[in-house]
């Protein structure tokens, strides 16, 4: 069972990375997808921000190739494999959604979320360059990604503006993130990608985008740059 779970890990991060090309191109969803458009929406990351996917793509692969061929049989990597091959079965035909129906998009990036951040916990401690690195960047990129798309989700559908879908939004990341970090403070791919989403909506927002926004990321990003830090810097004994 632990080989074909193996097997089956390997399978998804091929058919995950493969996902682009069915959707090439993607940097967010169309202003028109929505009943309400959204026009430079301050939740979302100014669009260099997307290609965090290349190295996670190219590393998720790596770690998938490792796992298959060096520690098939490993304990300690057993636990992870289910909730990550979840996450990616459900992500490989995530973008081509994203551009037919936000409203699935948000469903499925949530499902995602959830299996990588479980796969992240129960990811091994020790190869953390082929276990917890690559998760936990794919991880915290949808930490963030999952609540600008639930922002642009309650704006797009009138529930709310979008500055207050942004300041609803934004700090639930910031939130989850803490936690995940709390729990595992020897994973700083989780933090990295995090603090790079934040970097990348304060950057969309920097010239002409609303304050209030500048202020929840700046501090969000420092709030999370200072608890990873002394998260890693405490004794584990």
């Amino acid at each position: 069972m632990t080989r074909a779970l193996a097997i089956l890990l390997f399978a998804a991060a091929i058919a995950f990375a493969l996902g682009p090309f069915a959707a090439p191109g993607f940097n967010g969803f169309d202003a028109g997808q929505f009943p309400v458009p959204q026009e430079n929406p301050p939740a979302q990351p100014a669009g260099y921000a997307f290609a965090i996917w290349g190295p996670i793509y190219v590393w998720l692969i790596l770690g998938a190739g490792f796992q298959l061929l060096r520690r098939h049989d490993a304990p300690d990597w057993a636990p992870m494999r289910l909730p990550l091959i979840v996450s990616l079965v459900v992500g490989a035909p995530w973008l081509a959604v994203a551009q037919v129906s936000p409203l699935w998009a948000t469903l499925l990036i949530w499902v995602m979320w959830g299996g990588a951040v479980l796969a992240l916990l129960r990811a091994p401690v020790r190869d953390g360059a082929f276990g917890h690195w690559p998760v936990g960047l794919y991880a915290g990129w949808l930490t963030a990604a999952s609540c600008v798309s639930l922002a642009l989700l309650l704006a797009g559908y009138g529930v709310t503006d979008a500055l207050l879908a942004a300041l609803l939004t934004l700090p639930l990341a910031v939130v989850l993130a803490g936690g995940v970090i709390l729990h595992r403070p020897d994973a700083p791919g989780f933090p990295i990608a995090v603090i790079w989403a934040l970097i990348g909506v304060l950057v969309a927002n920097w010239q002409d985008g609303p304050v209030a926004v500048l202020v929840v990321v700046i501090i969000g990003a420092l709030a999370l740059a200072g608890l990873a830090v002394l998260r890693r810097a405490q004794p584990t004994g």
